[in-house]
Protein backbone atom coordinates (compact mmCIF):
# COMPACT_ATOMS: atom_id res chain seq x y z
CA UNK A 1 0.00 0.00 0.00
CA UNK A 2 1.45 3.28 -1.15
CA UNK A 3 1.31 6.13 1.40
CA UNK A 4 -0.20 9.48 -0.03
CA UNK A 5 2.76 12.45 0.26
CA UNK A 6 1.05 15.74 1.78
CA UNK A 7 2.47 18.17 -1.00
CA UNK A 8 0.93 21.28 1.33
CA UNK A 9 4.17 21.12 3.15
CA UNK A 10 6.40 23.94 3.14
CA UNK A 11 10.15 24.28 4.58
CA UNK A 12 10.92 26.69 7.05
CA UNK A 13 14.31 28.00 8.23
CA UNK A 14 14.21 28.83 11.84
CA UNK A 15 15.20 32.45 11.11
CA UNK A 16 12.09 32.90 9.07
CA UNK A 17 9.39 31.26 11.46
CA UNK A 18 8.03 34.46 13.20
CA UNK A 19 6.58 32.85 16.53
CA UNK A 20 9.44 30.79 17.66
CA UNK A 21 10.38 30.07 21.11
CA UNK A 22 13.50 28.77 22.08
CA UNK A 23 14.16 27.27 25.89
CA UNK A 24 17.54 26.99 27.64
CA UNK A 25 20.85 29.02 27.30
CA UNK A 26 21.83 29.87 23.23
CA UNK A 27 24.24 31.73 21.55
CA UNK A 28 21.25 33.28 19.73
CA UNK A 29 22.16 31.52 16.76
CA UNK A 30 19.36 30.09 14.84
CA UNK A 31 21.13 29.08 11.78
CA UNK A 32 21.27 25.92 13.02
CA UNK A 33 20.14 26.72 16.61
CA UNK A 34 22.59 24.32 18.95
CA UNK A 35 20.93 23.25 22.15
CA UNK A 36 23.01 22.56 25.13
CA UNK A 37 22.00 22.43 28.35
CA UNK A 38 19.16 19.89 28.93
CA UNK A 39 15.56 20.48 28.84
CA UNK A 40 16.53 22.98 26.40
CA UNK A 41 14.12 22.72 23.82
CA UNK A 42 12.10 25.03 20.47
CA UNK A 43 8.29 25.88 20.92
CA UNK A 44 5.74 26.29 18.14
CA UNK A 45 2.22 26.56 18.15
CA UNK A 46 0.55 24.99 14.94
CA UNK A 47 -2.45 25.30 12.84
CA UNK A 48 -1.78 22.27 10.60
CA UNK A 49 -2.08 18.78 9.73
CA UNK A 50 1.59 17.49 10.19
CA UNK A 51 4.82 18.51 11.57
CA UNK A 52 8.28 18.12 10.84
CA UNK A 53 12.05 19.19 12.62
CA UNK A 54 15.48 18.62 10.61
CA UNK A 55 17.87 17.93 13.48
CA UNK A 56 21.56 17.23 13.15
CA UNK A 57 23.34 14.60 15.74
CA UNK A 58 26.81 14.28 16.19
CA UNK A 59 28.85 12.49 19.25
CA UNK A 60 31.85 10.40 19.33
CA UNK A 61 30.14 8.07 22.57
CA UNK A 62 26.92 9.81 24.16
CA UNK A 63 24.21 10.00 21.43
CA UNK A 64 21.66 12.63 21.70
CA UNK A 65 17.67 11.91 22.97
CA UNK A 66 14.58 14.13 22.57
CA UNK A 67 11.35 14.20 23.79
CA UNK A 68 8.29 15.62 21.64
CA UNK A 69 5.48 17.17 23.54
CA UNK A 70 2.25 17.95 21.69
CA UNK A 71 -0.13 20.43 24.06
CA UNK A 72 2.12 19.97 27.11
CA UNK A 73 2.13 15.76 26.89
CA UNK A 74 5.14 13.65 26.18
CA UNK A 75 4.74 11.75 23.52
CA UNK A 76 7.85 10.98 21.45
CA UNK A 77 11.20 9.84 23.04
CA UNK A 78 13.63 8.82 20.79
CA UNK A 79 17.23 8.46 20.03
CA UNK A 80 19.18 10.70 17.87
CA UNK A 81 21.22 8.56 16.16
CA UNK A 82 24.44 10.28 13.36
CA UNK A 83 23.41 12.49 10.93
CA UNK A 84 21.14 15.41 9.51
CA UNK A 85 17.28 14.44 8.65
CA UNK A 86 13.94 15.07 9.23
CA UNK A 87 11.88 13.92 12.34
CA UNK A 88 7.96 13.80 11.94
CA UNK A 89 6.23 15.40 14.75
CA UNK A 90 2.95 14.71 13.75
CA UNK A 91 0.97 13.75 10.57
CA UNK A 92 -2.69 13.42 10.21
CA UNK A 93 -3.87 15.80 12.80
CA UNK A 94 -7.29 18.19 12.26
CA UNK A 95 -5.48 21.12 10.54
CA UNK A 96 -7.89 23.54 11.86
CA UNK A 97 -6.83 22.88 15.05
CA UNK A 98 -3.72 24.92 16.96
CA UNK A 99 -1.20 22.31 18.32
CA UNK A 100 1.37 23.15 20.80
CA UNK A 101 4.49 21.30 20.20
CA UNK A 102 7.65 21.86 21.99
CA UNK A 103 11.16 19.43 20.75
CA UNK A 104 13.30 19.07 24.10
CA UNK A 105 16.75 18.05 24.25
CA UNK A 106 16.72 15.25 27.34
CA UNK A 107 20.16 14.26 27.80
CA UNK A 108 22.43 16.60 29.72
CA UNK A 109 25.44 18.22 28.10
CA UNK A 110 28.07 15.70 27.68
CA UNK A 111 31.70 17.17 28.96
CA UNK A 112 33.16 13.61 28.54
CA UNK A 113 32.17 13.59 25.10
CA UNK A 114 33.92 16.85 22.44
CA UNK A 115 31.81 15.69 19.60
CA UNK A 116 28.78 15.83 21.05
CA UNK A 117 26.24 18.26 19.18
CA UNK A 118 22.67 18.19 18.55
CA UNK A 119 21.23 21.12 16.44
CA UNK A 120 17.95 21.91 14.79
CA UNK A 121 18.19 23.50 11.19
CA UNK A 122 14.81 23.66 9.85
CA UNK A 123 10.79 22.59 10.32
CA UNK A 124 8.26 21.95 7.65
CA UNK A 125 4.41 21.88 7.77
CA UNK A 126 0.93 22.37 5.54
CA UNK A 127 0.30 24.79 8.39
CA UNK A 128 0.40 28.46 9.77
CA UNK A 129 2.56 29.72 12.96
CA UNK A 130 0.96 31.58 15.84
CA UNK A 131 2.38 33.15 18.85
CA UNK A 132 3.48 31.32 21.72
CA UNK A 133 1.80 32.80 24.84
CA UNK A 134 4.69 33.88 27.44
CA UNK A 135 4.73 32.31 30.83
CA UNK A 136 4.24 34.91 34.33
CA UNK A 137 7.50 33.25 35.89
CA UNK A 138 11.24 32.23 35.24
CA UNK A 139 13.04 29.58 37.04
CA UNK A 140 16.61 28.34 36.85
CA UNK A 141 18.03 25.11 37.87
CA UNK A 142 21.58 24.47 38.67
CA UNK A 143 22.75 20.92 39.96
CA UNK A 144 24.32 17.50 39.41
CA UNK A 145 23.33 13.92 38.31
CA UNK A 146 19.69 14.74 39.81
CA UNK A 147 19.02 17.36 37.86
CA UNK A 148 20.32 16.02 34.50
CA UNK A 149 17.49 13.62 35.27
CA UNK A 150 20.00 10.84 35.46
CA UNK A 151 18.16 7.53 36.37
CA UNK A 152 14.49 9.14 36.10
CA UNK A 153 13.56 6.87 33.61
CA UNK A 154 14.34 2.91 32.76
CA UNK A 155 14.30 -0.18 35.23
CA UNK A 156 15.93 0.12 38.76
CA UNK A 157 18.08 -3.02 37.62
CA UNK A 158 19.76 -0.20 34.99
CA UNK A 159 23.45 0.25 35.80
CA UNK A 160 24.79 1.41 32.36
CA UNK A 161 25.95 4.57 32.55
CA UNK A 162 24.13 5.80 28.85
CA UNK A 163 22.37 8.31 27.85
CA UNK A 164 19.08 6.47 27.44
CA UNK A 165 18.24 6.48 31.10
CA UNK A 166 18.46 10.22 31.32
CA UNK A 167 15.30 12.29 30.98
CA UNK A 168 14.06 16.15 30.85
CA UNK A 169 10.58 15.33 31.31
CA UNK A 170 10.42 12.93 34.19
CA UNK A 171 12.33 15.37 36.73
CA UNK A 172 11.35 17.76 38.65
CA UNK A 173 12.71 20.31 37.16
CA UNK A 174 10.38 20.14 34.58
CA UNK A 175 7.61 18.73 36.60
CA UNK A 176 7.98 21.85 39.30
CA UNK A 177 8.47 24.62 36.20
CA UNK A 178 4.95 23.14 35.03
CA UNK A 179 3.24 23.21 38.37
CA UNK A 180 4.17 27.13 38.96
CA UNK A 181 3.12 27.75 35.02
CA UNK A 182 6.90 28.87 34.43
CA UNK A 183 9.33 29.10 31.62
CA UNK A 184 12.88 27.41 33.05
CA UNK A 185 16.25 26.45 32.04
CA UNK A 186 18.33 24.29 33.68
CA UNK A 187 22.51 24.15 34.25
CA UNK A 188 23.58 20.77 35.58
CA UNK A 189 26.32 18.26 34.87
CA UNK A 190 26.47 14.55 36.53
CA UNK A 191 28.83 13.98 39.49
CA UNK A 192 30.01 17.60 39.68
CA UNK A 193 29.86 19.76 42.51
CA UNK A 194 30.05 22.80 44.01
CA UNK A 195 33.97 22.98 44.59
CA UNK A 196 34.81 19.30 43.57
CA UNK A 197 33.09 16.19 41.93
CA UNK A 198 32.47 13.07 43.23
CA UNK A 199 35.96 11.50 42.74
CA UNK A 200 38.01 14.89 44.18
CA UNK A 201 38.39 16.28 40.95
CA UNK A 202 38.24 20.24 41.31
CA UNK A 203 37.89 21.15 37.90
CA UNK A 204 34.49 19.42 38.36
CA UNK A 205 32.67 22.01 39.75
CA UNK A 206 29.63 24.06 38.36
CA UNK A 207 30.65 27.58 39.53
CA UNK A 208 33.38 27.51 37.60
CA UNK A 209 31.36 27.77 34.38
CA UNK A 210 28.40 29.48 35.29
CA UNK A 211 28.77 32.96 33.27
CA UNK A 212 29.50 30.93 29.97
CA UNK A 213 26.54 29.63 27.78
CA UNK A 214 28.09 26.20 28.38
CA UNK A 215 31.67 26.22 29.38
CA UNK A 216 32.06 22.88 30.56
CA UNK A 217 32.05 21.65 27.21
CA UNK A 218 35.32 20.60 25.34
CA UNK A 219 36.75 20.67 22.03
CA UNK A 220 37.26 22.95 19.06
CA UNK A 221 33.69 21.93 18.34
CA UNK A 222 32.05 23.26 21.05
CA UNK A 223 34.68 26.26 20.69
CA UNK A 224 33.18 26.89 17.26
CA UNK A 225 29.36 26.71 18.21
CA UNK A 226 30.12 29.38 20.92
CA UNK A 227 29.90 26.93 23.90
CA UNK A 228 32.70 28.56 25.73
CA UNK A 229 30.95 32.71 24.86
CA UNK A 230 30.12 34.94 27.69
CA UNK A 231 26.57 34.32 28.58
CA UNK A 232 24.23 37.18 28.40
CA UNK A 233 22.34 37.40 31.28
CA UNK A 234 20.47 40.60 30.95
CA UNK A 235 18.70 38.26 28.05
CA UNK A 236 17.01 36.57 30.97
CA UNK A 237 16.27 37.09 34.06
CA UNK A 238 15.10 34.34 36.31
CA UNK A 239 12.31 34.96 39.19
CA UNK A 240 13.82 32.18 41.14
CA UNK A 241 16.90 30.01 41.05
CA UNK A 242 17.35 27.00 42.38
CA UNK A 243 21.31 24.94 43.30
CA UNK A 244 20.60 21.63 43.93
CA UNK A 245 24.63 20.86 44.29
CA UNK A 246 26.28 19.30 47.21
CA UNK A 247 25.94 15.67 46.96
CA UNK A 248 28.99 15.13 45.16
CA UNK A 249 31.12 17.40 47.31
CA UNK A 250 29.60 15.04 49.63
CA UNK A 251 30.66 11.73 47.87
CA UNK A 252 34.20 13.09 47.48
CA UNK A 253 34.99 12.54 51.38
CA UNK A 254 34.41 9.12 50.80
CA UNK A 255 36.26 8.67 47.63
CA UNK A 256 39.95 7.94 46.88
CA UNK A 257 42.24 11.16 45.80
CA UNK A 258 42.36 12.74 42.53
CA UNK A 259 45.78 13.25 41.04
CA UNK A 260 45.98 16.20 38.36
CA UNK A 261 47.60 14.51 34.96
CA UNK A 262 49.43 17.86 34.27
CA UNK A 263 50.70 19.01 37.46
CA UNK A 264 50.75 16.40 39.54
CA UNK A 265 48.59 17.75 42.74
CA UNK A 266 46.59 15.51 44.34
CA UNK A 267 43.05 16.65 45.59
CA UNK A 268 41.41 14.76 48.45
CA UNK A 269 38.68 16.45 50.69
CA UNK A 270 39.42 14.33 53.83
CA UNK A 271 37.96 12.28 56.78
CA UNK A 272 38.55 12.03 60.43
CA UNK A 273 39.93 8.65 61.85
CA UNK A 274 36.17 8.75 63.91
CA UNK A 275 34.48 9.29 60.05
CA UNK A 276 33.52 12.94 60.48
CA UNK A 277 34.24 15.44 57.83
CA UNK A 278 37.91 16.78 57.98
CA UNK A 279 36.93 20.75 59.69
CA UNK A 280 39.55 22.23 57.29
CA UNK A 281 38.22 20.68 54.00
CA UNK A 282 34.49 21.25 54.90
CA UNK A 283 35.21 25.12 55.70
CA UNK A 284 36.58 25.28 52.03
CA UNK A 285 33.34 23.84 50.68
CA UNK A 286 31.68 26.17 52.84
CA UNK A 287 33.43 28.88 51.31
CA UNK A 288 32.55 27.75 47.29
CA UNK A 289 29.14 27.60 48.59
CA UNK A 290 29.21 32.06 49.85
CA UNK A 291 31.09 32.79 46.74
CA UNK A 292 29.13 30.99 44.39
CA UNK A 293 25.80 32.84 45.87
CA UNK A 294 27.77 36.07 45.81
CA UNK A 295 28.12 35.09 41.61
CA UNK A 296 24.78 34.18 41.69
CA UNK A 297 23.57 37.58 42.87
CA UNK A 298 25.95 39.59 40.47
CA UNK A 299 24.04 38.12 37.51
CA UNK A 300 20.64 37.79 38.97
CA UNK A 301 20.24 40.67 41.14
CA UNK A 302 16.27 40.19 41.15
CA UNK A 303 16.02 36.61 41.99
CA UNK A 304 15.14 34.80 44.96
CA UNK A 305 17.88 32.18 45.58
CA UNK A 306 16.60 28.73 46.94
CA UNK A 307 19.42 26.29 47.74
CA UNK A 308 17.67 23.04 47.34
CA UNK A 309 19.20 19.59 48.91
CA UNK A 310 18.67 16.26 50.13
CA UNK A 311 17.27 13.73 47.26
CA UNK A 312 19.87 11.40 48.00
CA UNK A 313 20.81 11.80 51.60
CA UNK A 314 21.97 15.35 53.39
CA UNK A 315 24.96 15.00 55.08
CA UNK A 316 26.40 18.54 53.84
CA UNK A 317 23.16 19.86 55.21
CA UNK A 318 25.01 21.65 58.15
CA UNK A 319 27.72 23.05 56.33
CA UNK A 320 25.38 24.59 53.62
CA UNK A 321 23.42 25.96 56.37
CA UNK A 322 26.51 27.53 57.82
CA UNK A 323 27.73 29.00 54.22
CA UNK A 324 24.47 30.44 53.91
CA UNK A 325 23.88 32.22 56.87
CA UNK A 326 27.53 33.69 56.57
CA UNK A 327 26.77 35.04 52.96
CA UNK A 328 23.40 36.57 54.15
CA UNK A 329 24.89 37.94 57.77
CA UNK A 330 27.42 39.47 55.46
CA UNK A 331 25.71 40.61 53.03
CA UNK A 332 22.39 41.27 54.09
CA UNK A 333 20.82 40.07 51.33
CA UNK A 334 17.41 38.64 52.32
CA UNK A 335 16.64 37.15 49.30
CA UNK A 336 18.60 33.67 49.73
CA UNK A 337 17.01 30.81 51.24
CA UNK A 338 17.31 26.87 52.00
CA UNK A 339 14.94 23.95 51.72
CA UNK A 340 15.51 20.33 52.30
CA UNK A 341 14.31 17.83 49.85
CA UNK A 342 12.93 14.75 50.38
CA UNK A 343 15.14 11.92 50.24
CA UNK A 344 14.76 8.90 48.05
CA UNK A 345 13.63 5.81 49.35
CA UNK A 346 13.57 1.98 48.01
CA UNK A 347 9.68 3.25 46.94
CA UNK A 348 11.22 6.13 44.99
CA UNK A 349 14.26 5.05 43.33
CA UNK A 350 14.96 4.89 40.02
CA UNK A 351 17.62 3.64 37.40
CA UNK A 352 21.52 3.29 38.40
CA UNK A 353 20.52 4.32 42.32
CA UNK A 354 19.45 7.56 41.02
CA UNK A 355 16.12 9.00 41.98
CA UNK A 356 13.24 7.82 40.05
CA UNK A 357 10.17 9.46 38.56
CA UNK A 358 7.80 9.11 41.85
CA UNK A 359 11.43 10.99 43.80
CA UNK A 360 11.40 13.91 41.33
CA UNK A 361 7.33 13.88 41.78
CA UNK A 362 7.30 14.37 45.16
CA UNK A 363 9.95 16.62 45.38
CA UNK A 364 8.68 19.05 42.59
CA UNK A 365 4.99 18.89 45.09
CA UNK A 366 7.26 20.25 47.91
CA UNK A 367 9.92 22.56 46.22
CA UNK A 368 6.83 24.21 43.98
CA UNK A 369 4.71 24.65 47.07
CA UNK A 370 7.59 26.70 48.66
CA UNK A 371 8.84 28.44 45.31
CA UNK A 372 4.86 29.86 45.18
CA UNK A 373 5.16 31.33 48.53
CA UNK A 374 8.17 33.21 47.43
CA UNK A 375 6.64 34.52 44.17
CA UNK A 376 2.55 34.75 44.73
Amino acid sequence: MSVQANTGLKIYELTELPYLKVHGRTTGELAPLTLFWTGSAVELNVRGSELWVEVESQYDMYESWISILINGVPVIRQMLTAGRYWVCVFRGMNADVVKNVRIVKDVQAMSGDPGCALQIHAVKSDGAFLPVQEKPYKIEFIGDSITSGEGAIGAKAEEDWIPMWFSAIHNYTFMTAEALNAEYRVISQSGWGVLTSWDNNPKGNIPEYYEQVCGLLTGERNDALGAGDQHDFGSWQPDVVVVNLGSNDGGAFQSPEWKDPDTGKVYKQRLNEDGTYHEEDLAVFEKAVEQFLFKLRKNNPAAHLVWAYGMLGFPMMPAIYRAVDAYTEGTGDRKVSIIQLPDTTEETVGARTHPGELSHRRTAEVLAEYVRGLIG
